[in-house]
């Protein structure tokens, strides 16, 4: 009898844990549920080890960069309830820190929650007026493991994403015309001007669009944006579409380059007024599995408009 009750108890906490663990982490902008993306038992033991660190180090000592390491090593997780918790922790403890407002409002996007995402990027980018530059750190470094982001650029890029993604254009385009002046690399500013470019074409401002394409010189020195470079090359002609939906498949990026280069060549046939192609690729991009990606969200947003 205690063996049988035994193993009722044993299976009652292995279907809570299960329970747990598939629980959603995300509802899209359609409805979906999204859940933890599946991992290599090396990808999940990594993540987790990193994330056991900077608990560690939080617990030893919560400054306001542990907090912001905190946070991020859980998001990286896909646990952003629990990363924007933390991070809301800090703001509360370093209400001055235009960082952590930075990373909550991120979340905040990747959680499709806009109006939270603009309300802190605008709260960090009054936080951060006059304040020196900041680089940084990357959490999943590139390929040659050199950070080239700064916090001011990411306040504005993810205010210009945030008010993109909402619909709000006018604001979207004036952000990203500031975060222009906080471009000092090839890599930044050629996201930077392709979302510009996307931008004025949703404002009817061709003209605008085409001018600001000049802002790339022709050789440009690229650590971890080409998929952006591959879009900005589409829109000058250089690259047809096709190309960039030829992602290598298998590869660990191949579901964020497919996302980020599929609502690139989706937004440039709707451009072109060949909206049948727009919505196929768009329904290509949210097919995928890279639900956090802003160029998945931007492809959900769309098929929502064009329903």
């Amino acid at each position: 009898m205690m063996k049988y009750i035994t193993g009722i108890f044993c299976l009652a906490l292995l279907l809570a844990g299960c329970k747990e663990t598939t629980q959603p982490v995300v509802v899209g902008l359609d409805g979906r549920e999204f859940f933890e993306p599946e991992r290599t038992p090396e990808q999940q033991h990594k993540l987790e080890m990193e994330l056991e660190a900077a608990k560690n180090n939080f617990e030893k000592d919560p400054s306001e960069d542990n907090y912001i390491w905190y946070g991020r090593r859980e998001a990286y997780l896909a646990h952003f309830d629990k990363a924007i918790s933390i991070f809301t922790e800090g703001i509360e403890r370093y209400p001055e820190s235009f960082s952590l407002y930075r990373h909550r409002g991120h979340r905040y996007i990747t959680s499709r929650k806009f109006d939270l995402a603009i309300a802190d990027f605008k709260k960090a980018a009054s936080l951060m007026a006059g304040k020196p530059i900041l680089s940084e750190e990357d959490g999943m470094p590139n390929k040659l493991n050199i950070p080239v982001s700064t916090v001011q650029f990411n306040v504005m890029y993810h205010l210009g994403l945030a008010y993109y993604l909402k619909g709000e254009y006018k604001a979207a385009a004036e952000t990203f015309e500031t975060c222009l002046t906080y471009c000092d690399n090839d890599d930044l500013l050629i996201a930077t001007v392709d979302w510009l470019f996307m931008t004025y074409h949703k404002l009817h401002l061709k003209e605008d669009a085409l001018l600001v394409l000049n802002k790339v010189p022709e050789k440009v020195t690229i650590i971890e944006n080409e998929t952006y470079l591959k879009r900005l090359n589409m829109y000058k002609g250089l690259q047809p579409p096709e190309l960039l939906l030829a992602v290598e498949e298998g590869s660990e990026s191949a579901d964020l380059a497919f996302a980020t280069q599929g609502y690139g060549v989706g937004n440039w046939y709707l451009i072109q007024g060949d909206t049948a192609s727009a919505k196929n690729i768009f329904k290509r991009v949210v097919d995928g599995s890279y639900y956090s990606a802003f160029g998945f969200i931007a492809a959900e947003a769309e098929l929502i408009k064009l329903k």
